[in-house]
């Protein structure tokens, strides 16, 4: 008799974190100059209480949690168990950072815990995001500080225009994302964000336009972030059939962008601080 079990078929977020996991080191060279602006303008200091916002692999955390020494503590918080336990095992030995699984919208945060809170690139996903920014904020003490780094639009945004553009002929049609859904250019509308920070409470609101070309390395590696992450990896993550034909203009486009140190494309992002005010108040 034959006891083996099936296997249960993977979810949509179990190939998401695969492929990020695939690739997550040379995705790292891309994001690392763009969260640095933020964790930059945040200005972590010594013996503060930072809360990490969708921390992911646990990188910023890391860096957070070095800014602040060994009497700080950063709190890291993320939706998915997959991806939370590769922040686990690269912060293993280190008690300054702990983590959550939950999502910072809703998760009780005990009040006026935190001197900061930061993200990188793990804001836009919020099903109701002026819920979660006030929930956030409220975990703030009094002029907290908040800072994050979130894309601005598709078509400002080479590392992910250029790929999509290259590989679309082999691409089925995309559905038209709702400009306000969740999702990675769920904030490329500085005037929605602001809103949004003032209806959660916040004050002392600056966006500040920032560009820079990012890469991976070479074409191969390009070539791998590309087919699995962002816009074009999501559809490709959906549709693997497709891959084969996508890959020869993807990296046929990507060539055309090498350089003496590897592939750059343009990232355009928004670098967002505030401050909590310093009068508690709570208009939700």
């Amino acid at each position: 008799m034959n006891s083996s079990r099936a296997l249960p078929t993977p979810t949509p977020d179990d190939i998401r974190v695969h492929a990020w996991a695939e690739v997550r080191e040379l995705l790292e060279l891309q994001l690392a100059p763009l969260g640095r602006r933020a964790l930059d303008a945040l200005e972590p200091k010594s013996g503060e209480r930072i809360l990490d916002i969708g921390c992911g692999g646990g990188t910023t955390a890391l860096e957070l949690a070095r800014a602040v020494g060994p009497d700080g503590m950063v709190t890291g918080i993320d939706l998915s168990a997959a991806v939370l336990a590769f922040a686990k095992a690269a912060a293993a030995g280190c008690e300054r950072v702990r983590f959550v699984q939950a999502d910072a919208q809703a998760y009780p945060f005990e009040a006026a815990s935190f001197d900061a809170a930061f993200s990188r690139f793990g804001v836009m996903f919020f099903a109701d995001p002026v819920a979660a920014f006030s929930n956030i904020r409220r975990s703030l003490k009094v002029t907290g500080r908040l800072a994050f780094a979130c894309w601005r639009t598709l078509e400002e945004n080479a590392l992910d225009h250029v790929p999509l553009r290259a590989a679309s002929p082999h691409l089925p049609p995309q559905p038209v994302d709702e400009a306000d859904a969740p999702g990675p250019f769920a904030f490329a509308s500085a005037e929605r964000v602001r809103g949004i920070l003032e209806r959660a409470g916040f004050v002392e609101i600056e966006i500040t336009a920032h560009d820079e070309l990012v890469g991976s390395g070479g074409v191969d590696a390009m070539v791998a972030v590309c087919s699995k992450v962002g816009a074009l990896g999501k559809i490709l993550r959906e549709n693997p059939e497709l891959l084969a034909a996508a890959l020869p203009p993807l990296r046929a486009a990507l060539a055309g962008h090498d350089g003496p140190d590897g592939v750059k494309l343009t990232a355009a992002t928004w670098i967002v601080t505030a401050r909590t005010p310093a009068a508690p108040d709570d208009p939700m």
